[in-house]
């Protein structure tokens, strides 16, 4: 019993010292970002001024029509989606850009004048998640921050069956800081381990499978026994696609009592009009959505979160789970909290590392002379 211990003590010492600066910047960024759609449209506000509320909202199809006229100039800036949410003052309706970039333009939805816009690329939230998933690195940086997210998950894991609480419960909670500084250090790091290890497995497993969903995706369907949604397209004719408040009109048929919360428009001939939407039971903005024929209006699919399947419900679950949305404002606080606690951890676990390698240095030559 004891040799396993020391061998699980082993994985968590050298995992840990292993990927502990990139779990620090990812937990760092993460924290920044569980507060990430407020503090962003407070700076748009404080840069472009805020939109004055009145009764009626104009239609989707009109804000694009004004987006397409104010951009004319620029005709291979093409629309891809329209972002609606009904906690934002504006919309935010986004072209792709030849150069593999994309531009933000915020929108009165009451008037329909352009209030300002910018490259999404350079907003300071979106490089802080580029940061956070990728690390400024592309697809192998996704692929490196998912690998460390699995490892963060199995720290999780070692950290809680090391915890010394399971001997003396009380203990395990106890930081003595009159003691010395290694003690110290491993007081801290047990108790805000304890705290949020939990938490950081469920978060770290969670995005984990978000960097490699190609691969976790139908695993979870699989494992749920669930069929996964097959992929659907629009068939290609010589008319001209319906317009877009018609197929808005569609999807609320589609599913009824839901608001419109995001617009991804067809970027192929055979592409299809995606409209996520918030039912009353939604916690979250993007669980529920339609999808249609961009010809016929034909709806291909519909994602109903009150009838969803297991695995559906399963993927659903990732994003309060990982931004702590679940409890509302309570557990998106804390997780500002939880975001900090690889920073400690790895802070107070080199710390540890520290005085055990220096002890052993100060012991050799005695051993050898002896």
């Amino acid at each position: 019993m004891k040799s396993f211990r020391n061998t699980i003590f082993t994985v968590h010492r050298y995992l840990g010292l292993f990927v502990g600066l990139i779990l620090v910047v990812v937990g760092l960024t993460g924290s920044l970002l569980v507060f990430e759609h407020e503090t962003d449209d407070w700076i748009i506000q404080q840069r472009f001024g805020r939109v004055i509320h009145q009764e009626q909202r104009l239609s989707i199809g009109a804000i694009v029509e004004t987006v397409q006229a104010t951009y004319a100039d620029h005709p291979d800036w093409k629309i891809a989606q329209v972002q609606m949410l009904p906690s934002q003052e504006f919309y935010t309706v986004r072209l792709n850009r030849p150069d593999q970039t994309q531009w933000e333009v915020f929108v009165n939805p009451y008037i329909g004048s352009v209030i300002g816009d910018r490259q999404r690329e350079t907003a300071l939230f979106n490089r802080a998640l580029t940061l956070h998933y990728q690390l400024f690195a592309g697809e192998i940086g996704m692929k490196i921050v998912g690998v460390a997210a699995l490892m963060l998950c199995v720290l999780s894991l070692t950290g809680i069956a090391l915890w010394s609480g399971w001997r003396k419960f009380f203990l395990g909670f106890e930081i003595k800081w009159n003691a010395h500084p290694k003690r110290v250090h491993y007081d801290i790091h047990k108790v805000a381990g304890i705290v949020t290890a939990g938490f950081l497995s469920a978060i770290a497993l969670t995005g984990f499978c978000w960097n490699f969903y190609e691969q976790t995706e139908p695993l979870i369907y699989a494992a749920t026994f669930t069929p996964k949604p097959p992929e659907v397209q629009s068939t290609v004719t010589k008319s001209k696609p319906l317009s877009l408040d018609e197929i808005i009109r569609r999807s609320n048929t589609a599913l009824p009592g839901a608001v419109n919360t995001f617009v991804i428009l067809p970027s192929s001939p055979d592409g299809v009009f995606h409209i996520f939407k918030k039912l009353p039971e939604d916690r979250e903005d993007f669980i529920s959505s339609v999808k249609l024929d961009q010809y016929s209006g034909k709806v291909l699919q519909v994602k109903d979160s009150r009838t969803a399947n297991l695995g559906d419900r399963v993927l659903n679950a990732f994003t309060p789970i990982h931004y702590g949305t679940f409890g509302g404002l309570p557990t998106r606080i804390f997780y500002v909290f939880v975001g900090f606690a690889p920073t400690i951890l790895m802070i107070t676990g080199f710390v540890m590392w520290w005085y055990r390698k220096r002890r052993k240095a100060t012991l050799s030559p005695t051993i050898v002379n002896r």
